[in-house]
């Protein structure tokens, strides 16, 4: 790493970051998000021309009037936010719909004024974008994805067929099963549920679902199988979608009441391994 940190702005500092094929996004202390690298789909979400960036520009991303971000997540050559209202954006490449806002699969170079359609009154508590499919996980549990369905990425038991919108109809987890965390791969995608079960779909070929099966292709979700499944009791508990806590990498995500308090507090022990 370089001794002298990435300029962010006067007296800004990161809070969240994250990085996709060829550019990095950030949301800083103040809400604000920016992101810089390669440009050449709109992917930097500065509604210029598409330039290729070295540094955070001066200006940050224009989210909507009094928005600012939550969380951020870059894909191979579209980036995505959820706003502090709960609202989805992304921006980029929307060659196979990734975008997901149900248009006609433009890249754009800034988000859209019109938030992503996630049904009525539902909002995102998390997103993450892949290679070229999105998937976030609702205020209600519900886990949904669009763009790229090739090998069943999706996730939603159908022909594989690519959308430029969420569906109406949410994945199936299982019955009365809900998403706490989500994770979008170039061709599969996967989830932890609300009982710590680990669940993937998509591209299987060298075995990335891992449900010990013979490397097929699903396009609904299958359990991860096998000595090494994932133990609830040791990271991750919850009573539902309004409170939980996920112990991630050394730090505490608490959500009390969806989009309206979030907290993160520092676990010093789990982030030393002790």
């Amino acid at each position: 790493p370089s001794s002298t940190a990435i300029d962010l702005g006067t007296g800004r500092t990161a809070v969240s970051v994250s990085v996709g094929q060829f550019h990095t996004c950030a949301i800083l202390d103040n809400g604000e998000a920016k992101c810089w690298g390669r440009d050449h789909r709109g992917q930097l979400g500065d509604g210029g021309t598409n330039t290729d960036t070295n540094a955070p520009s001066s200006t940050a991303i224009d989210l909507g009037t009094g928005r600012t971000a939550i969380a951020v997540s870059a894909g191979h050559q579209h980036t995505c936010v959820i706003l502090d209202n709960g609202d989805a954006k992304c921006w980029g490449l929307d060659n196979v719909g990734q975008l997901g806002d149900g248009g006609g699969n433009t890249n754009t170079n800034t988000p859209s004024s019109t938030a992503i359609d996630l049904g009525t009154n539902r909002t995102a508590v998390s997103v993450s974008a892949g290679h070229m499919h999105t998937c976030a996980i609702l205020d209600n549990g519900e886990a949904k994805c669009w763009g790229q369905d090739a090998y069943g990425a999706l996730g939603d038991g159908g022909s594989n067929t690519n959308t430029n919108a969420p569906s109406s109809t949410a994945i199936d987890l299982g019955t009365g099963r809900t998403a706490v965390a989500v994770s979008g791969g170039k061709l599969h995608t996967c989830a932890i549920l609300d009982n710590g079960d680990a669940k993937c779909w998509g591209y299987d070929y060298y075995g990335h679902l891992g449900d010990g099966g013979s490397n097929t292709d699903q396009g609904s979700p299958v359990l991860l199988s096998g000595s090494d499944t994932w133990d609830s009791s040791t990271g991750l508990s919850s009573t539902g979608l309004s409170n939980f806590t996920a112990s991630i990498e050394g730090a505490d995500l608490i959500i009390d009441e969806a989009m309206t308090n979030i907290t993160f507090q520092y676990n010093a022990t789990a982030a030393n391994g002790s």
